[in-house]
């Protein structure tokens, strides 16, 4: 996968994309990330100016069409061929688990990431996918473009080290993940459930579905109207509910 970030900050990327998971895959040539500070492409040469104050009034700056655009054709010529253009923007879609899935089966991912009040809207015109975290605000898409990048980076082909650790996260089944423990089996009196010590397989991917559903039944149940159980969970989340009223 190629990724092309474009920001006014690209220094706040150095860090992040240089450690662990994102760093090993650019090392291991399984990802390409280019970020790209688009005030050079201000036509303002004296200022580098991006921004402007908004039509009709208003507070603050947007950013304005021009820069952006002439960043993407110079990216298009560079790297000619579909892409996934997408907006960090509190109206966008909410990112979750199957949003990085879709993104992650892209061969080319373009971020625009936005400061000051606001974009120009017709910097929409370039832009495939529109994308928040969620119902707030951050001071740029910076920090979000991150977060979109890391949770679809980990996801492609031959990037974890155990391919069926994605598989096993969190939302990546619609449910929340069960308990996990390491060694030692007593911690200061706290005990691992002995299921997890027997041996059993069987006994222990039971067990462990179970929890599944016991953490996202007390925690997310929003997530439990929103994925399709099967039989065996059903049966598994009547007997956690019958447990918890007990309690």
């Amino acid at each position: 996968m190629r990724i092309d970030v474009l920001s006014l900050f690209p220094s706040m990327f150095t860090g992040v994309f240089e450690q662990s998971i994102i760093g090993k895959a650019q090392e291991r040539h399984l990802l390409d990330i280019e970020v790209t500070d688009f005030r050079a492409y201000s036509d303002d040469v004296k200022h580098h100016t991006v921004d402007d104050y908004p039509y009709g009034g208003g507070e603050g700056m947007l950013l304005k069409p021009q820069p952006i655009f002439a960043a993407m054709a110079d990216l298009e010529q560079k790297q000619p061929g579909p892409k996934r253009v997408i907006l960090l923007d509190p109206a966008g879609k909410k990112f979750d688990q199957s949003v990085a899935a879709d993104l992650s089966a892209s061969d080319h991912l373009v971020f625009i990431c936005g400061h000051y009040e606001g974009y120009d809207e017709r910097i929409r015109h370039l832009v495939t996918d529109e994308i928040s975290l969620g119902d707030y605000v951050l001071t740029g898409g910076e920090l979000g473009a991150m977060v979109v990048i890391d949770t679809t980076v980990r996801l492609l082909p031959g990037v974890l080290g155990n391919e069926s650790s994605a598989d096993n996260d969190s939302f990546s089944d619609g449910l929340l993940e069960h308990p996990q423990y390491t060694r030692p089996a007593d911690f200061n009196g706290m005990q691992v459930p002995p299921v997890l010590t027997n041996g059993n397989h069987q006994l222990i991917a039971q067990w462990q579905e179970k929890e599944s559903l016991r953490r996202t039944y007390l925690r997310r149940p929003d997530l439990l109207q929103k994925v399709t159980l099967t039989e065996q969970q059903q049966k598994l989340l009547a007997e956690v509910k019958t447990e918890e009223d007990a309690k």
